[in-house]
């Protein structure tokens, strides 16, 4: 991988958030000239050399300003929330994040940046019991997704648009993620994901361990270093619209992803209690990687185990456990 990006005015939005929090540490090596925005949240990251912006990107003049003489724009900013969330409030998801996509895009192109990649998500895909691939997402969508999935999609379209329909036209890229884990994540038991939730769980000892739902959901787990690789690699090779998933191209039951973290953290005698009244997502999410390996030689290389290793001693060590 070239050093494209040094020197090189990079924006990242949500940059206090996991992937922008550790999307800026890497840009930071990598040498670019870094600006985050942030707004509730507190950046995890300190340090004069970074640009913080602390403002409200559905503001069209605030999009406007942070967008000035940028190079490139990661749009990770978004309004996101657990299962419980999605599926009491699933409308929480769809205005702000629309109105901020629309406006990010918009300013971006006034100001004329090179870049623009949008973080959308796996839910636009089907329910399937094979790898998704770029081209399957059809219009068709799990139910309990459909609020954030026609969100993201519309985005996607608005990233098609400016990139394909008009005259002068910025290029915009669309990363489809599969499961993200690893250190900076989200481990508020409001807002987190299921991989976090777990391990906060092990880790505390609770007895019993509650799981929601039967354990027997899939899910595309991928290690946070290993997404920030392809996230890089799609920035540097991909200079017209197109859409990639970044995954693991492995799945795993919320079970098998339990029994590593307990070995991992030698709870052995644990309690386990799968409580089906709980709201769960989709039964399961198989992602294919095929073209990210073809286009960009794409290659994970953090196994799950050595994920949830890495991401329970950066855990303990932020909660001086």
């Amino acid at each position: 991988m070239t050093n494209f990006l040094k020197g090189k005015n990079v924006l990242v939005t949500g940059g206090s958030g996991f992937v922008g929090t550790n999307l800026i540490t890497r840009l930071l090596e990598l040498g670019a000239n870094v600006t985050g925005t942030y707004n509730k949240n507190l950046p995890q990251v300190q340090t004069d050399i970074i640009r913080w912006c602390k403002v409200d990107l559905t503001d069209k003049e605030s999009c406007h300003f942070v967008t000035l003489d940028q190079d490139y724009v990661f749009m990770c900013a978004a309004n996101t929330s657990g299962a419980a969330v999605m599926e009491n409030t699933p409308l929480v998801h769809v205005t702000p994040n629309v109105i901020m996509n629309s406006l990010m895009l918009e300013q971006a192109y006034v100001n004329k940046v090179k870049k623009f990649i949008f973080l959308s998500s796996n839910c636009v895909y089907p329910y399937a019991d094979f790898p998704l691939a770029e081209e399957h997402c059809t219009g068709e969508f799990f139910h309990k997704y459909f609020f954030v999935a026609n969100m993201k999609r519309f985005s996607e379209i608005l990233c098609q648009m400016y990139s394909e329909k008009i005259k002068n036209p910025m290029t915009c890229i669309v990363v489809r993620p599969s499961n993200i884990y690893g250190p900076y994540d989200d481990f508020e038991w409001e807002t987190s994901h299921s991989t976090p939730a777990l391990i906060r769980k092990v880790i505390e000892r609770q007895d019993p361990i509650i799981v929601w739902g039967d354990g027997n959901a899939q899910k595309d787990l991928i290690y946070i270093s290993d997404f920030i690789d392809g996230l890089i690699s799609v920035t540097e090779k991909v200079n017209n619209f197109d859409i990639i998933n970044l995954a693991s191209g492995k799945s795993y039951s919320i079970k098998e992803t339990l029994n590593i973290i307990l070995k991992t953290e030698h709870y052995d005698e644990a309690n386990i209690i799968f409580d089906e009244t709980k709201p769960t997502m989709i039964p399961k999410r198989l992602i294919s990687i095929e073209k990210a390996k073809r286009e960009l030689n794409f290659n994970p290389k953090i196994s799950l185990s050595e994920g949830i290793l890495e991401t329970i001693k950066w855990y303990r060590d932020k909660c001086g456990l």
